[in-house]
């Protein structure tokens, strides 16, 4: 498992989305944009029950998320690893991530009949450029 430095949790604890890419049935890359947070070693995203992300990490939780800074491109962290889903704080989770990237206190489009999924990656890999600057 390879860790986060001090320099790549504070860049993804900036409001920078992420793209993160699972891998479909027929083993193509899938890419969505996604809201990050981080939790020590774990990067953490989050999508609703059904969604094609929570789908193809249930049959391969190999997963690779990239985030840039929208100001210099050359500014960035890329984390691959697996992904574990679990429900449990997912609710809380997407609020918080609404806070951060909307400034609002609850995640606006949240759906009365829809399940929110928490994905933590667990890295075994992490790479980063211009960090140091």
């Amino acid at each position: 498992m390879a860790t986060l430095d001090e320099k790549a949790r504070r860049f993804l604890e900036e409001p920078f989305v992420g793209e993160v890419t699972t891998l479909r049935p027929d083993g193509s890359p899938h890419t969505t944009v996604v809201w990050v947070d981080v939790d020590t070693d774990e990067v953490i995203f989050n999508t609703a029950v059904g969604r094609a992300k929570e789908r193809y990490l249930r049959k391969d939780p190999r997963v690779s998320l990239i985030v840039v800074d929208p100001e210099n491109s050359y500014r960035w962290v890329s984390v691959s690893g697996t992904a574990a889903l679990t429900t449990d704080g997912a609710d809380d989770e997407i609020d918080r991530l609404a806070k951060k990237y909307l400034g609002k206190d609850e995640y606006p489009w949240r759906k009365p009949e829809e399940q929110r999924i928490s994905v933590r990656i667990r890295p075994e890999r992490v790479d980063a450029s211009g960090l140091d600057e």
